[in-house]
C-alpha cells in the first residue's frame, strides 16, 4: 500500500497579526512552513504533496515532491484536503497522513508512526492530545468534508470508526499568532 504525506500550506493565516504571512515567518532561521515540509518530506514516505494557496511556498518544497496548489484556499481548509484527495487517487495511493504547515514541532518520526499504524484512520497525541498527523485510508476519502474550514477532524470525532491513536515525541501545537511563535524562539 502506497502511502503519501500532505502538509497542508494554503491558508490565508487569519489570526497572524505578525509582519508578512506567518508560513514565511523566521522560525530559527527558516521559514515557519520548512519545518513541516521538511519534516513530512524526512519520514520517506512514497510521495510528498504540499498543497499550497495564499502564499507561495514553490522555494520550500524539495526536488520530486508534488506541489499541488488550491485555487480555492480563502474557501477553507476542506477544499485544501479534496486537492490533496484528488493528487492522491490520481497516483494510485491507498492513503495519506496530512499534517499541517503551521506545526513545527512534528518531527519525522511522527508522521511515519502515524503512516505505518494500522487501519485506515490513526492520528498522532502529544502529551495524549490528539492532534495532527493523521492518517485518512483511501476508503474514507469520500466522508471528508467538502466545504468549509474543517479537516479529517469530523472523522476523529464520529466515533464510528475505530481510531489508533500513536503517542509521539515532539510538539503538536500550532503557530496562529506572533505571540505563538515567540514561544518558539
Amino acid at each position: 500500500m502506497t502511502v503519501a504525506a500532505v502538509v497542508l500550506a494554503a491558508g490565508g493565516a487569519s489570526r497572524w497579526d505578525g509582519p508578512g504571512h506567518k508560513l514565511l515567518a523566521d522560525l530559527g532561521g527558516r521559514p515557519l512552513a520548512a519545518w513541516a515540509i521538511d519534516a513530512a518530506a524526512a519520514a520517506g514516505l512514497d510521495e510528498l504533496v504540499v498543497v499550497t494557496g495564499s502564499a507561495d511556498l514553490v522555494r520550500l518544497v524539495p526536488p520530486g515532491a508534488t506541489v499541488a496548489h488550491n485555487p480555492d484556499w480563502a474557501d477553507g481548509q476542506a477544499g485544501s484536503l479534496q486537492v490533496a484527495v484528488s493528487r492522491c487517487r490520481e497516483a494510485g495511493h491507498r492513503a495519506f497522513v496530512v499534517g499541517l504547515a503551521d506545526m513545527p514541532g512534528v518531527p519525522a518520526t511522527a508522521w511515519r508512526a502515524v503512516a505505518d499504524a494500522p487501519g485506515q484512520l490513526a492520528t498522532a497525541t502529544f502529551n495524549g492530545r490528539r492532534r495532527p498527523p493523521v492518517k485518512v485510508g483511501a476508503d474514507l476519502w469520500d466522508e471528508l468534508p467538502t466545504t468549509g474550514d474543517q479537516g479529517a477532524r469530523g472523522l476523529l470525532a464520529a466515533g464510528a470508526r475505530p481510531v489508533a491513536e500513536v503517542a509521539c515525541d515532539g510538539r503538536g501545537d500550532d503557530i496562529d499568532t506572533l505571540g505563538d511563535l515567540r514561544t518558539w524562539n
